[in-house]
């Protein structure tokens, strides 16, 4: 059925997206692929929200668990895959949506950085409101690690993208889901009201058999006596 390769289609781009946000999430713990700030804890603490490994990673795959593998979460009648893909597809909404939020904090606040300006580990542009953005002359302010600024931009514009892709792909889901359970119900409906109707006119028949058969029998006998 449409609405069923719908969900799967939907499914595969979201594995996709998915994918590429739990590896944006995992390189903003090294940057420039440096190890020595994660353990130190020197990193921004947006990038501790697991925003795109768990809201952008494994929220959306419960939606892929559902409908690529057929392993409903709830239990419905024979139209159980597509309204449970709507749970699934509002459990990736909400996924996403940390995801985003997440991700234009960590726009918006700066990275966590070694500043020339205070000598000291701070963020040196929270109180910019994301006009350092704009500002590519004041990126030097930050000493170490060496182009956090850039590595944080490029990631968290990154994971914010791919959040809000996932968010329209999971709205799309949910409207599909939603009619195409509705559309199997009335379609079961509309079947077990016709096997209704033909067991009745069955059993209507085999009451009448009798009379039938007496009828008969009486026109055969007024014949004979003619």
């Amino acid at each position: 059925m449409c609405f069923g390769k719908c969900a799967k289609c939907i499914g595969y781009k979201l594995l996709i997206f998915a994918v590429f946000c739990m590896v944006a999430n995992i390189l903003l713990y090294f940057p420039n692929g440096e190890t020595r700030y994660a353990s130190e804890y020197r990193l921004s603490k947006y990038t501790r929200c697991l925003h795109g490994i768990v809201g952008g990673g494994l929220l959306v795959t419960l939606f892929l668990e559902e409908v690529l593998w057929h392993k409903p979460l709830l239990l419905f009648c024979g139209n159980r895959c597509m309204l449970s893909s709507v749970l699934a597809a509002f459990i990736g909404i909400l996924g996403s949506g940390y995801c985003i939020i997440i991700s234009a904090l960590g726009l918006s606040h700066g990275p966590y950085c070694l500043a020339s300006t205070e000598n000291a580990w701070i963020y040196p542009f929270h109180n910019s409101s994301g006009e350092y953005l704009l500002e590519r002359n004041r990126w030097s302010e930050c000493q170490e690690p060496r182009n956090i600024v850039e590595w944080n931009v490029t990631l968290f514009s990154i994971l914010l993208f791919l959040g809000g892709v996932e968010f329209i792909l999971c709205s799309i889901q949910v409207i599909n889901g939603f009619i195409g359970g509705v559309y199997e119900m009335c379609c079961h409906r509309e079947e077990v009201t016709k096997d209704l109707e033909h067991c009745w006119l069955q059993v209507v028949l085999i009451s009448t058999a009798p009379s039938v058969s007496l009828w008969a029998c009486l026109q055969h006998n007024l014949l004979l006596m003619k």
